[in-house]
């Protein structure tokens, strides 16, 4: 039989051998074909050509989104109705403007206007300026004076502009004291503002800094020098600043119609550069990039000396696959023998891990299934035994009736009480009821009113062993009582309160409730000595790291009434209620500790609230 398997096994990893192995010859073949069709020289440039169009696309969009916050700046004056007409009032001296407390609110909703305009796209200075002289900017006039601009040899030809048109103003020296160091060129769009009678009774003049555009330009790869040019081939913008204001060598290569990007190749001496143009859409402005032909062509004509070395590189690729395919398949038989040898020295925790489809996957997954099989048989004979000496120890333990030990504690309270001792007996009392508690009842958790119950009479308990009385405080909201909590969980909040914080010394304990939409507070408060900075430091950063390790581990806090612990409070009412429990300490010195409980309300304690 293990012959027969291991002929089929055979028959099979052979067949993936030589599927591997004709997959292995023929990729290589079938993917040098396609490289060497589908790259010619041809497709060199054209792909050259489209990259670079490509480029000019996104550069001339975001060139275009600059001048046309420009536009809608202007725009925005020259159609505003209020603007407008306070404007035209203005400039015509109307009697509503005449007043100079008119005339003064007027000219304040002008400029919170342009300050506020300040604040939308780019950075840009707006300047008014009316034919009778007043001027209104978005900048201080301290700063430069508006009228400087009617000085300037290009304002004469506003006069000619009809409508929406606007005239553009090329690069000229920055004119603001606080860019210049920095922008030393800026560029300005100009357009006049109109009465219905065409006569013109203003001028809107947005401006922007040069390097807001050349910043464009140097974000592009090394090597392409991108500039805009004006239609007389003058350089508006560059990231060379010594270029700007200089003719450009190629002017002759701008078209004025087209406004789709257009590349070509000419030569500049022993070179040969790839020029790439494009007009903007609101002026004859263009957009030029020039790159060194090798640089455009560099990655694409790399792949043709590419070729060759990855034909022999992959054929030594293919190669080791096949070499690492064979290893893979024959891989499972090997471990499978190596789990065999190490179970039959006795070790059934290993496991082959092997599956998978054929014949091989199919024989590690039985072989591991048997080895679960047999550990969990073992497992449950050793279970079962662990059973019985358990419950063999549990008798031992019963041995000594609870109840018996009842009934002698009621009757020394008995007889305490007939021999006049009313403290003793309540003590006593007090002492039957928390062993009660404490033996005789198996489940974990109890109701909120019976942790209270049990509290009171540890309390008394305490009282009576003291020599100075604690006084507890309940303030516990009715509809708190029917909540389930672990056992013990106040009882060492209120030992540790009388220990550490009262210092068995007279002094108050509150315990309170807070009913939350979500979650139960739960708290615990003394107005004892407090703790030291460092100890509540220490003790809030142990609250917070308490977990589930308790039950992780299979371990249960012991029972008894002391020795329990904060941190090991926190630990059960974690298990019990999960990550959504919080508990946190609060203390002051000399004004006391305060414990907080955040304990998360079930769907059933909800509909009780």
């Amino acid at each position: 039989m293990y012959r027969q398997l291991s002929g089929s096994t055979f028959k099979t990893v052979r067949a993936k051998l030589s599927l591997a192995s004709i997959v292995c010859i023929l990729v290589p073949a079938l993917l040098t074909m396609l490289i060497y069709n589908g790259l010619t020289r041809d497709a060199v440039e054209q792909q050259a050509r489209s990259n670079s169009t490509d480029a000019m696309q996104l550069v001339r969009g975001s060139v275009n989104n600059l001048l046309q916050g420009m536009l809608n700046l202007a725009n925005y004056i020259q159609v505003n109705t209020d603007i407008n007409g306070t404007l035209k009032r203005i400039a015509d001296g109307s009697e509503s403007t005449a007043d100079p407390y008119n005339r003064f609110t007027a000219t304040s909703r002008i400029m919170q206007q342009l300050e506020g305009l300040t604040y939308i796209g780019e950075k840009s200075y707006i300047t008014i300026i009316l034919t009778n002289g007043t001027t209104f900017t978005n900048y201080s006039k301290d700063e430069f004076d508006p009228l400087r601009f009617k000085q300037e040899p290009w304002f004469q030809q506003l006069e000619g502009l009809a409508g929406l048109r606007s005239y553009w103003v090329g690069a000229t020296p920055t004119i603001f004291p606080y860019d210049r160091f920095d922008n030393p060129y800026q560029i300005s769009v100009a357009r006049t503002l109109r009465l219905e009678s065409s006569k013109i009774y203003g001028y809107v003049i947005v401006t922007m800094m040069e390097s807001k555009i050349s910043k464009i330009f140097q974000g592009l790869t090394s090597g392409q020098d991108v500039m805009l040019v004006d239609g007389q081939g003058t350089i508006i913008s560059s990231s060379d600043g010594e270029r700007i204001n200089t003719l450009y060598q190629y002017r002759d290569l701008l078209s004025q119609d087209s406004l789709t990007p257009a590349s070509q190749i000419v030569r500049d001496g022993k070179r040969k550069l790839l020029v790439t143009t494009s007009k903007l859409t609101f002026n004859d402005w263009h957009l030029v990039a020039v790159q060194p032909y090798q640089n455009a062509i560099l990655n694409i004509s790399s792949i043709f000396s590419r070729v060759f070395t990855f034909q022999i590189v992959s054929f030594f690729i293919f190669l080791i696959l096949l070499l690492v395919l064979m290893r893979a398949f024959t891989k499972p038989l090997i471990r499978l023998g190596r789990v065999a040898s190490s179970v039959q020295r006795g070790n059934l925790e290993v496991r082959s891990g092997v599956r998978g489809q054929d014949e091989i996957g199919r024989l590690g997954f039985l072989f591991d299934q048997m080895l679960d099989r047999i550990k969990d048989m073992i497992t449950e004979v050793s279970v079962t035994q662990a059973r019985k000496r358990k419950a063999e120890l549990a008798m031992l333990q019963a041995q000594i009736n609870p109840h018996f030990l009842f009934n002698v504690l009621n009757s020394i309270r008995m007889k305490v009480m007939r021999g006049g001792d009313s403290d003793s007996a309540k003590m006593i009392a007090s002492l039957s009821k928390l062993l009660r508690m404490t033996i005789s009842r198996d489940e974990d958790a109890i109701t909120l009113h019976e942790e209270i119950e049990l509290l009171t009479h540890y309390v008394d308990l305490m009282n009576l062993r003291q020599k100075e009385e604690v006084r507890l405080q309940l303030e516990v909201d009715a509809s708190a009582f029917h909540i389930e909590v672990p056992r013990f969980i106040l009882q060492p909040l209120v030992e540790n309160a009388l220990i550490h914080g009262l210092n068995r010394s007279a002094g108050t304990i509150v315990v309170r409730t807070v009913m939350k939409e979500r979650f139960l507070e739960l708290s615990v408060e003394d107005n004892g000595i407090g703790m030291e900075p460092d100890v509540l430091a220490k003790l809030s950063s142990q609250l917070a790291a308490a977990s589930i390790v308790m039950e992780t581990k299979g371990e249960r806090p012991k029972g008894g009434m002391s020795g329990i612990g904060v941190v090991n409070v926190a630990e059960r009412m974690r298990i019990m209620f999960g990550d959504a429990f919080d508990m946190t300490a609060a203390s002051s010195l000399n004004e006391g500790t305060r414990i907080i409980m955040h304990i998360p309300l079930r769907e059933e304690s909800r509909h009780h609230v």
